[in-house]
């Protein structure tokens, strides 16, 4: 790219072009020339390679030849679609002014810039995924998060641990993410998982973001959103997003209308491995199906889709809210006639929150226009069918929400034609007899033959010309002709515009105001068309507000129908809450395993805080452990979600928070093994889990040698038991586990059942009391498909290990205590009371952030330090 420094030696086009990339370096610029839009340089050679665009030159500039690139203006969306979708931002330069008018070529300004972050167009967007652009600013241990979904208009702020910020972020699945240029990464934004932008330091700062929302919201301060002093790194990264997003949109944030703080309390809290776990919205592979969401998904509209999967990921704390929830799936259930009208007319609705957001970004089209017209006529049908329910709370509420003002839609039906076109430019977009002027324009359009006809019959009339005709070409225009014979009878107001060998050819005063008229009808008619629309959009902007509020409620509406068709249709009951930490399930089910297979094998689950808070799961593999544990988890989701779950009966106490460690993976880009996955893990469950807590581990301890996996199991449960209390389900194959119920007050054994016929086994999947019998790992080994002989071998050393585990059971059992112990006392260490120079530093390193040979590198000094220690000191206690 040439420097901008020295521009003389360019075309006037050219330092056009140069002037403006210098001002967004960042962005390929897409540069309007006519009918196309132009990519010169490096930019034109990155979109030739991403688009699959000829590469040509365009002549010299400076004695260089120069690179290009184009894309016809028509095909805009679906070339920039995939530029957003490789990450980048764009920015689009229009021409400014008509042809010819002015000296030198076109002014030419950027319009917008798109970037993954800050998609509002219809085309360009999933219409039922949210696409958030997010920014984070980092201090002293805490991170701010604002959020902004621009389509929606809706903007949060929030202040997490910066070790949360990964959950944070799966939660909200950033289309973008904007951090300061000096902030160090941590190792989930290294992932690229989302287009990663980074801002000069000082745009993040508190004291711009409380000038720029206060004069926004046109408040004093932000006490009425409840910001607080503690709330400053949020409002620091909310600076930068904020004037991020003004900046690409070229225009202010008109249905940006309020700022929500949200609170560690307000939502059931779900890690991100949790949510990976679950599969929630996304399986373990990265599908779309068969999740959660895929299984309950029955919506009418784009906008109902997003509101059930973010009710799915983010279940409210408080029971009364999952309450209101409940009692509109049990009205709408059991009133069918109702529930059948209310779906009619959701089927007919367009996408609310998106259009007028549009609509306030001056970004909406004449289609969208009509979708709302739609739209605005239904509301009131859908009112009426809600206000006889009026004694269910968040009925009521939802009803009142879904009123809008009949002056926006009287406006769109005076204004918009019946079927407008999908763009301005292509004409037929107002109404016919809104407006006098258009109307005469189109007149001269459409009914031009007629007044030519008319024209002459007066003309002959008045002249006693016979043969006088009214004619137009493309070169001369419209003319009068007379043949050379009625010379004579020419009027005095004819004006000669040609001769002719046997004809003379007029203008007429009038005929030449009809011309004038007439040649410019279609491009006049198209600036009306503009004008007006224009006016129509400005027009709208009063009532966003009520758009905004209206297409919430019918998202609510439509999203909770989905979720009263599902239990509705695959019998699910509405479940209970109690006042005690507790879980009890009679029949519960799995909801999309149950979909996939003939039969499921519904099983009960009880858990209390005092008497059966560890469960010690057993059996084999493919027996249905995570399974069982998976669904335990699913239906206290669905409770708190407000949904009605897949079981007979469901209770379920007080939560806050779910904790899975359910599979192995590696994390090899960080250096991390599956072992210290599953660790990093379970430490992190340890060390949050409370008595509210529900709790899955599955199979901990496998990555490593078995005395190892087995001591850690051992001792992770019994924490978990004693010192989090939490509500756990701990599936293993260390059969020594099972003791622990002997052991510990509050734990019990469970196993999932299978049998052994004729040699096979058969999973019978049901979950009874009690530890399992045996593993059958050879038997399902040999369903896999392993040969033989190998099969035989590993029966005959399965053989002589249980020989020999017979002959040692009568030495001391490796995790024997007293009955009754919760945790065993164990001796007081002796303590090095003087830690090496080279130690200190490891205080303020984040053990998560340890590459794999890092950690071992400390440990291996740790490790030589002890030994060293010990030979100067008595051992330390073992």
């Amino acid at each position: 790219m040439p420097a901008v420094a020295d521009l003389s030696a360019h075309t006037p086009m050219m330092q056009q072009y140069l002037r403006l990339k210098a001002q967004h370096p960042e962005c390929l610029l897409l540069f309007r020339m006519g009918d196309f839009y132009e990519l010169f340089y490096e930019d034109a050679e990155k979109a030739a390679r991403l688009l699959d665009l000829t590469l040509t030159t365009r002549g010299q500039s400076a004695g260089a030849p120069i690179p290009m690139a184009g894309i016809p203006f028509h095909a805009l969306e679906t070339y920039l679609g995939r530029l957003i979708r490789a990450g980048l931002a764009v920015a689009i330069a229009e021409q400014q002014g008509e042809p010819g008018a002015q000296k030198g070529p076109m002014e030419r300004v950027v319009t917008r810039i798109v970037t993954p972050g800050t998609l509002v167009d219809a085309a360009l967007l999933d219409e039922r995924s949210d696409a958030p652009l997010v920014a984070l600013f980092t201090r002293k241990g805490r991170t701010g998060v604002a959020t902004l979904t621009l389509a929606s208009g809706d903007f949060r702020l929030l202040v997490c641990d910066t070790a949360e910020l990964e959950a944070q972020l799966e939660r909200l699945r950033p289309a973008e993410v904007l951090v300061p240029e000096e902030l160090p990464l941590p190792p989930v934004l290294e992932t690229g998982r989302a287009p990663l932008r980074r801002l000069p330091g000082w745009q993040f700062d508190a004291t711009i973001a409380r000038r720029l929302l206060t004069a926004h919201f046109g408040v004093q301060d932000l006490a009425a959103f409840g910001v607080e002093v503690a709330h400053e790194p949020a409002l620091a990264a909310a600076a930068a997003l904020f004037e991020y997003v003004r900046q690409t949109q070229k225009s202010e944030l008109a249905h940006v209308r309020t700022l929500r703080l949200e609170r560690d309390d307000d939502y059931l809290w779900l890690d991100a491995a949790t949510r990976r776990n679950l599969e929630l919205t996304e399986t373990l592979r990265g599908e779309s199906a068969p999740t959660l969401f895929s299984t309950l998904d029955f919506t009418r509209t784009a906008m109902g889709a997003r509101w059930l999967k973010h009710a799915l990921h983010h279940p409210r704390r408080d029971p009364a809210a999952a309450r209101e929830r409940q009692a509109v799936i049990g009205t709408l259930i059991a009133q069918p006639r109702t529930f059948a009208a209310i779906l009619e007319r959701l089927d007919g609705l367009g996408d609310l929150e998106r259009i007028a957001a549009r609509i306030a970004l001056g970004t909406v089209r004449p289609r969208e226009l009509a979708a709302l017209r739609t739209s605005l006529r239904r509301l009131p049908e859908l009112r009426a069918l809600l206000e006889p329910h009026r004694e269910v709370p968040r009925l009521a509420a939802l009803s009142d929400a879904l009123a809008v003002p009949p002056e926006a839609l009287s406006l769109l039906e005076r204004t918009l034609a019946d079927e407008p076109p999908t763009l301005v430019r292509d004409g037929g977009v107002i109404a016919p007899g809104f407006d006098a002027e258009l109307d005469e324009l189109r007149a001269l359009q459409n009914d031009c033959g007629a007044f030519l006809l008319e024209l002459e019959a007066r003309e002959r009339e008045r002249t006693g010309i016979a043969t006088l005709k009214v004619e137009y070409n493309k070169v001369h225009g419209f003319y009068i002709e007379v043949s050379k014979a009625h010379a004579d009878k020419v009027p005095a107001d004819y004006r000669r515009r040609q001769t002719m060998k046997n004809a003379e050819r007029f203008l007429t005063p009038e005929l030449k105001a009809f011309e004038d008229r007439a040649l410019s009808a279609a491009e006049r008619a198209l600036a009306r068309e503009r004008f007006l629309y224009e006016d129509l959009v400005r027009q709208l902007l009063a009532w966003v507000p009520a758009l905004q509020q209206a297409g919430r409620a019918a998202a609510e509406l439509d999203g909770l129908s989905s979720l009263a068709q599902a239990a509705e249709r695959y019998g699910y009951v509405a479940p209970e809450f109690a006042e005690t930490p507790g879980l009890a399930i009679e029949g519960g089910r799995h909801p999309v395993v149950e979909r996939q297979v003939e039969t499921f094998v519904a099983n009960d689950v009880r858990l209390d805080g005092e008497t059966r808070r560890l469960l010690v799961i057993t059996g084999p593999n493919m027996g249905g452990k995570s399974t069982f544990m998976r669904q335990t988890a699913l239906i206290a989701l669905l409770a708190y979600v407000g949904a009605w779950v897949p079981a007979r009966r469901a209770v379920v106490g007080p939560l806050d928070a779910i904790y899975t460690r359910i599979g192995a993976s590696d994390d090899l880009a960080s250096g991390r093994s599956t072992f210290m996955v599953e660790m990093t893990e379970a430490a992190y469950i340890v060390h949050h889990a409370s008595e509210r807590s529900l709790v899955l581990m599955d199979e901990i301890g496998r990555g490593t040698s078995t005395f190892d996996g087995m001591a850690l199991a051992w001792a992770i449960a019994r924490q978990l038991h004693g010192k989090n209390r939490a509500l756990t389900l701990f599936s293993t194959h260390y059969f020594e586990l099972t003791r622990l119920a002997e052991e510990l007050q509050a734990c019990a054994n469970v196993h999932v059942e299978a049998v052994e016929h004729e040699g096979r086994v058969v999973f019978l999947h049901s979950v009874r009391e009690g530890p399992a019998s045996r593993s059958y790992g050879i038997h399902v080994a040999a369903l896999a498909g392993m040969p033989r002989a190998v099969l035989s071998q590993a029966r005959r050393e399965l053989a002589r290990l249980e020989a020999r585990a017979m002959e040692e059971s009568r030495q001391p059992q490796l995790f024997a205590c007293e009955p009754g112990e919760d945790l065993p006392p164990e001796p007081e260490p002796q303590r090095i009371e003087v830690l090496p120079a080279w130690l200190a530093p490891l205080a303020d390193v984040d053990p998560r952030t340890l590459t794999l040979g890092e950690a071992i590198e400390w440990f291996e000094r740790l490790r030589a330090a002890l030994r060293a220690a010990e030979n100067e000191a008595p051992r330390l206690t073992r």
